[in-house]
């Protein structure tokens, strides 16, 4: 399917900034959207991708992530019955989702790059996405966040009287957007269309196939040996134990003075000031949850007698290739969806979509954002910055749309740069279940906010 999309952005692009006199800017923001993939992303991320793939290795080789997995292991069977209980692949999927509620992006792509190189690991025909991939695909464009604090944060420096009334509306929508992603993929991974592996059904028998499966079980067993290490590693001894208790008890502390300043003493921060307990003990979370990861991991670690320098190294070696494998998709992707911009795709669609829209109840205001957030984060943001100024931070478009950029994703960055980690060109229906709950999003979106904010 992205086959036919990305021609047809590139084909319409060229077609729309021809009719338009915009042949100049098409251009010119196919070469600025190459440079950006390849300096403004890639490589930044590399960073980002060694730090955390280092402090995943310590979690796997202290057996953090097998614990994980088994914690809750009931629930992810079920929405992943393809992976094994036991596989690290649960573990890293977890912590992807938790990194994401949190609003932790930095840590969530990382993370969720990680997930597909376990998920890989269990792939027997590389370069097609398997259920499970398409599953956690559809559960990371749905955007599960706890706090949209982008957007909040927009509303709040445009005067909203009260910034966090989205928190609310964003939530529920995020959980319809996930659920009916997660269906949408149920569903169709069981359609014929989906179920056979286009130009692949000859190729059962050819040794270069035998080989990649041989790959498989090869990776498989590796990943099964690494658990078996983690289960067989020293217990804590009784000091290592109150080490630990007395490291979780000083995080508790400062959590607990993050979010009632006034019992303990401490000046109350002004961007915490008249909101809920529950908004400033998910904003304590966020903001305690990566110096905490990084450092109790690699003291559990430490504890269980792992060479944590050694495995951090070791882990983060992988960052660097993973950041260079997704340069072409990302250049691919984000060059289509520039040029497609820049020659007024988005307004022409815009314009044509905007009669059948006004029947149905649909703001025509909003179109514009809905149209550009699965393709580009900046863009969205764009459009979401500009509702604001236009009709006020307390607005009910202006809330409609905090809402929706809350509670969606940029779907075409997710896949291009997750199914790119690990090679995947047939993406099969990971695209149509994302955007369905993208669009799910948007519709109980503007449902719930006119019920609330009407």
């Amino acid at each position: 399917m992205l086959n036919h999309i990305w021609l047809a952005l590139m084909v319409c692009a060229v077609l729309v900034g021809g009719w338009n006199d915009q042949l100049k800017n098409v251009a010119d923001k196919a070469l600025d959207m190459a440079n950006t993939a390849v300096v403004g992303i890639a490589i930044a991320l590399i960073g980002m991708m060694a730090l955390w793939l280092g402090i995943m290795r310590l979690a796997e080789r202290a057996g953090l992530v097998a614990l994980l997995a088994r914690a809750l292991k009931p629930i992810m069977r079920r929405i992943f019955p393809e992976v094994p209980p036991e596989h690290p692949a649960m573990g890293s999927m977890l912590m992807n989702i938790a990194a994401n509620m949190l609003g932790l992006g930095n840590a969530a792509t990382p993370l969720g790059l990680r997930a597909m190189k376990d998920l890989e690991s269990l792939n027997k025909t590389p370069g097609t996405a398997t259920n499970a991939m398409c599953t956690f695909l559809a559960i990371n464009t749905s955007g599960i966040q706890l706090i949209p604090v982008t957007a909040i944060a927009i509303l709040a420096a445009n005067k909203s009287t009260n910034p966090t009334a989205i928190v609310g509306t964003s939530i529920l929508c995020t959980g319809c957007a996930a659920v009916s992603g997660v269906l949408m993929a149920k569903l169709l991974e069981k359609l014929p269309v989906f179920r056979g592996i286009p130009g692949n059904e000859d190729q059962n028998e050819k040794p270069e196939n035998s080989q990649s499966l041989l790959t498989s079980d090869a990776t498989i067993e590796a990943e099964k040996a690494t658990l078996k290490e983690a289960d067989t590693l020293r217990p804590l001894k009784w000091w290592g134990a109150l080490i630990m208790g007395a490291f979780l008890l000083f995080f508790g502390f400062l959590f607990l003075r993050m979010v009632f300043p006034e019992r303990f003493g401490q000046p109350v921060a002004a961007d915490t000031a008249g909101k809920s307990l529950f908004i400033r003990s998910v904003g304590s979370v966020s903001l305690l949850s990566i110096p905490f990861l990084l450092s109790a991991i690699p003291l559990f670690a430490a504890l269980r007698r792992v060479k944590v320098y050694e495995e951090f190294v070791e882990g983060a070696r992988e960052g660097f290739d993973v950041a260079i494998r997704i340069i072409p998709y990302l250049v691919a992707m984000l060059v289509a969806v520039g040029m497609f911009r820049a020659a007024g795709g988005i307004d022409l669609l815009s314009r044509i979509l905007a009669p059948v829209l006004n029947k149905v109840g649909f703001p025509t205001d909003l179109l514009p954002m809905v149209l550009v957030r699965p393709l580009s984060g900046s863009g969205s943001l764009g459009f979401f910055s500009e509702l604001v100024r236009q009709f006020g931070a307390d607005s009910l478009i202006a809330r409609m749309a905090g809402t929706i950029y809350g509670s969606t994703e940029t779907t075409f960055y997710v896949l291009a740069v997750y199914f790119g980690s690990v090679a995947i060109k047939r993406t099969r229906h990971a695209l149509l279940a994302g955007l369905t709950a993208d669009f799910v999003s948007v519709v109980v979106a503007v449902i719930v906010c006119r019920a609330v904010f009407s």
